[in-house]
């Protein structure tokens, strides 16, 4: 009996330290859901259901225990295209097949080729988001719609703000409460006491914008719509036979893969950042890529939003103390009590206010503060990322990911191909040849041209320190060439043993080096999904 006592105290410790992390990731995980929907096109209720499955279904499952998971604003733009191009009613059935291509990609392993994406594509693309959102959830913090693409919504920024200044009316009061959630929200992240750091700044804005609204009486501003039953959206929206058919659609494919792609970049990504948080176990990301294919299965049966997972809850989640997957269900718990038993709570949040909480995720998701880590790697990753940037805004999030994705294999291929030879003559006959880069089948005829323009009976000395790479081709060739060179009385003087142990242990894992090295930019997403 006295040896269970220790082990039940240490239970009801590790229990208690979930229950409280489950409190505060609970209160992050509010005003984003509703904010992420909002900016979405679609109701508030639909992103509050989607974190509700992520706590209560994938955090069961999922291959990082301490990975919480829900809507992103990474997905938000592309959500919003789909919504406009496909319509609302077809959402749920292209979320449902980009579950099924998550859950199959789960089963077949292939989570880790998700992880080989550049950091500079995944930085590019959610800088990017940051703009599109700010840009578009700016008209919304006056009480507006966006104009329409990413750029006309940024050109549109002045007029709103002078329109709205101009006319006095309730877009000037709602911008005012908007620019009290942002500055709140700032204030609280900078000067908060460190014993209130748990306490999300995104919820202290919204709740000083509540109390503004209330006690000053502004009426002429818009206000949250909650349905009295948050299952009706659902039961309008989910996938009808008919609508299922309707996948063969190209549109519709092109969306479920999109969808399945970016989601599961940005959860494995985010799956790394939380492994570097903790101490406890490691990800598991074929399980992890599993559990959000089937999370978000059940998102498109029900016809809201996709999920992924999310760094800044999974970042609150550590902070506060969480020890196990406990935390991030009973997050999932605390938000269908809190639509079940509570809507009314919700329709007193200003519209503006949960804008303005996105409007600043915006800007701290476009704020370029990668940019001297992607320096450090070379002008390559920089340039990937700026153009991807400038894809992402002027056309669309799809064309900028698979630019900047089309731009890093072209790099890669550059770096497999990209061999330099340099030769210098010394005393005594001696030439003294050096290899930089890689020397494949590609590079064969200029290592070939290099080495035939030595002169006859030169004491030729190889230097490999700075290759990464040769193949099986080139070391025949250079073997060949060393017989020939000796029957003119030269000779190659080479460390072979060296060479063939590059080819030998490198060979086979090129792709997974490359990703390897592209990858130690840093963990992208850590700065990144809310």
């Amino acid at each position: 009996m006295t040896m269970s006592n220790p082990a039940s105290a240490r239970a009801a410790s590790v229990f208690g330290r979930d229950f409280l992390a489950s409190i505060v990731v609970f209160l992050v995980a509010l005003p984003l859901c509703m904010g992420i929907s909002i900016a979405s096109g679609l109701p508030p209720t639909t992103g509050i259901i989607t974190g509700i499955i992520g706590g209560i279904v994938v955090a069961t499952i999922s291959g990082q225990p301490m990975q919480v998971s829900g809507p992103a604003a990474g997905l938000t733009v592309l959500v919003y295209m789909l919504v406009q191009e496909h319509g609302a009613a077809m959402l749920g059935t292209i979320v449902l097949f980009a579950g099924l291509i998550q859950m199959l990609a789960g089963y077949l392993k292939l989570g880790q080729w998700f992880r080989a994406v550049s950091p500079a594509v995944i930085h590019g693309m959610l800088a990017g988001i940051g703009v599109l959102i700010f840009a578009s959830q700016f008209h919304v913090m006056f009480d507006g719609k966006p104009i329409g693409s990413g750029v006309q919504n940024l050109i549109g920024i002045p007029n709103a703000f002078l329109d709205a200044i101009r006319s006095g009316d309730g877009r000037q009061t709602a911008g005012l409460v908007g620019l009290l959630t942002i500055v709140t929200i700032a204030g609280w992240s900078a000067y908060s006491p460190k014993s209130m750091k748990l306490m999300p700044a995104p919820l202290v804005g919204v709740i000083v914008a509540v109390i503004a609204a209330k006690f000053l009486g502004l009426e002429s501003i818009k206000f949250v719509d909650v349905p009295s039953n948050i299952w009706e959206w659902s039961l309008q929206m989910y996938p009808t036979p008919a609508k299922l058919m309707s996948i063969f659609d190209p549109g519709m494919i092109v969306g479920a893969v999109s969808i399945a792609f970016i989601a599961s970049a940005e959860t494995l990504l985010c799956a790394t950042a939380v492994d570097q948080m903790h101490t406890g176990p490691r990800t598991k990301y074929d399980k992890e890529l599993f559990a959000q294919g089937v999370g978000n299965s059940i998102c498109g049966v029900l016809g809201v939003l996709p999920m992924t997972g999310v760094i800044i809850r999974s970042s609150a989640n550590v902070a506060a103390g969480a020890q196990t997957r406990w935390s991030a269900i009973l997050h999932g718990v605390w938000l269908l009590l809190l639509v079940a038993f509570f809507p009314t709570v919700l329709k007193l949040i200003p519209l503006s206010a949960l804008a303005a909480v996105l409007v600043y995720t915006g800007y701290k998701l476009a704020y370029p503060k990668i940019l001297p880590t992607l320096r450090s790697f070379g002008w390559a990753e920089v340039g990937i990322y700026v153009v991807t940037v400038v894809t992402i805004v002027l056309t669309n999030l799809l064309d900028g990911v698979l630019v900047g994705l089309g731009l890093s294999l072209l790099k890669l291929v550059y770096a497999f191909s990209h061999l330099e030879i340099t030769t210098q003559d010394g005393p005594d006959n001696r030439v003294d040849m050096h290899l930089k880069g890689s020397a494949t089948l590609v590079r064969l005829p200029m290592l070939a041209s290099a080495l035939e323009g030595l002169k006859p009976g030169a004491q030729v000395h190889v230097h490999i320190e700075d290759l990464d790479y040769i193949d099986h081709a080139c070391i025949d060739l250079l073997s060949n060439w060393d017989r020939q060179h000796g029957l003119s009385g030269g000779s190659l003087s080479i460390e072979w043993d060296a060479l063939k142990n590059k080819y030998q242990q490198r060979s086979g894992n090129a792709v997974e080096r490359a990703a390897a090295k592209e990858s130690a930019a840093g963990a992208p997403g850590a700065n990144a999904v809310a």
